[in-house]
């Protein structure tokens, strides 16, 4: 019977040995698990829900406990220490070796630490494991505990963790590198607004500085920081380090498998040591596929290679093809939706033309890009309107231009009933703006279910 180890049970990990499962013959392939974060499998991108009081841990478990023996999926929680190729043997921190015929790495990310003195200190963490949400509950339970947190860094964990720290009433400064927030990413319009709604929730946005050092007390922990720029010291008794996440492979030096940040795969997901593969955010492309960057760190693209992974290890070889970029978050209470390309003004080229609505008095705003002289719809970012995925990614498939895109709005708002409107504001401003004379379609269900076109 074929050995399959698969080290790592976040979702990349969980959804091969899954699609494995259900692909293979009865019996015909041994599947085991290894991970040292927790027994069973949890919904990572809900851990935030659980400090806010609205879901118990255990909700976080898509499958019942049975769920693993039923499907002959066996789970070890221990740590590999060593990968030894050449024998095809995983070393455990506590247990026996474990031999194996084929290798998947989904070990996932660590947060970034950037050598920060004072990093190491008690109350300093970040956010990707169950671990660092039960240290969140021992060093940040309450305000008595925790006077004020220091939040580093502008990205999507970093405001997901100022919202968490908030709910209990906590005073948040948050420290952002960028002169706005998240514009490495965000175009300034949709950046600006977000600046806005942070400060709002009663946030002290810090923007333009940098984090100089974590000052300790006499127990080890954390008692203040330091702006780099300024020297000023902020008290505070916890800091979330939220400045992007890195592949987790340390444990893979000197094994043999190539490494860049992450390790090299090609588009089979394939390493360059045989029966040997690497999926979700520990694994880097050798060539980025379009725009997309070599290393993802995001949920949807780990669940894909999964499933792509079981196919190849099943007999079916399968290229990873993510299609077309997508992703979502919120910002506090303002939904993020992005589908295709949107970049900020520091990564557009000259072809890329950004039309911008916001509106007057909530806090709603989209971003689309089209080609200057084709016209062809390149992007969305929208930011309080909720949006159909399926028809963004058919539209661009089918290289529709952004004059067709903003006629068939009303098509692509997946808002619920009794929520406003606001297709016609947006086409107004997109005619002035753009010398255009388009009316807006009504909404068809024949359409958005593509029975005609």
């Amino acid at each position: 019977m074929e050995s399959i180890v698969i080290i790592g049970n976040g979702i990349a990990g969980v959804t091969a040995a899954r699609h494995i499962r259900k692909l293979a013959k009865a019996q015909a392939k041994k599947i085991t698990i290894v991970s040292s974060e927790t027994e069973y499998f949890f919904s990572r991108t809900a851990l935030m829900y659980v400090y806010l009081g609205h879901m118990k841990f255990d909700h976080l478990k898509p499958y019942e406990n049975s769920f693993w023996e039923k499907n002959k999926i066996n789970l070890i929680k221990d740590h590999v220490t060593k990968v030894d190729p050449k024998k095809k043997k995983l070393l455990l921190e506590k247990g026996d070796d474990i031999d194996y015929d084929t290798l998947i790495l989904a070990t996932g990310s660590k947060p970034n630490m950037f050598g920060w003195p004072g990093q190491e200190l008690k109350g300093v963490q970040g956010l990707v494991s169950k671990q660092d949400l039960d240290n969140l509950e021992l060093y940040a339970p309450n305000n008595n505990t925790c006077k004020r947190a220091v939040i580093v860094g502008g990205g999507l964990i970093g405001i997901e963790l100022c919202e968490m720290l908030r709910s209990r009433e906590i005073p948040v400064t948050f420290l952002v590198r960028e002169d706005s927030f998240w514009n490495g990413v965000l175009p300034s319009g949709d950046s600006a607004m977000i600046n806005e709604h942070i400060q709002e929730h009663h946030i002290d946005l810090r923007l333009g500085v940098n984090l100089g050092e974590i000052l300790e007390d006499k127990n080890g922990q954390v008692r203040a920081v330091t702006i780099k720029e300024t020297g000023e010291e902020i008290p505070c008794n916890f800091v979330g380090l939220t400045a992007g996440v890195t592949p987790n492979i340390d444990f893979l030096k000197g094994s043999g498998i190539d490494m860049g940040k992450g390790v090299k795969v090609n588009r089979y997901l394939e390493t360059n040591i045989a029966n040997v593969y690497a999926i979700g955010d520990c694994a880097e492309q050798h060539k980025p596929i379009g725009h997309r960057r070599p290393v993802e760190a995001v949920w949807y693209t780990g669940r894909m290679m999964g499933e792509t992974v079981a196919q190849t290890i099943c007999g079916n070889k399968t290229k990873y093809n993510p299609g077309h970029w997508f992703n979502s978050a919120k910002f506090l209470d303002i939904e993020y939706q992005t589908y295709g390309w949107v970049f900020n003004e520091r990564h557009k080229n000259e072809e890329e033309q950004h039309f911008h609505w916001r509106h007057n008095n909530e806090k709603i705003c989209m971003t689309i890009a089209c080609d200057k002289e084709t016209r062809q719809f390149l992007g969305i970012n929208s930011l309080g309107i909720r949006l159909r995925h399926e028809l963004f990614d058919r539209w661009l498939t089918e290289n529709r231009t952004i004059d067709y895109v903003i006629a068939h709005l009303k098509d692509a708002n997946f808002d619920p009933e009794f929520y406003g409107h606001y297709e016609s504001d947006i086409i107004e401003k997109y005619n002035m703006e753009f010398g255009t004379d388009i009316r807006p379609k009504k909404k068809s269900w024949k359409r958005i279910l593509q029975l005609r076109s």
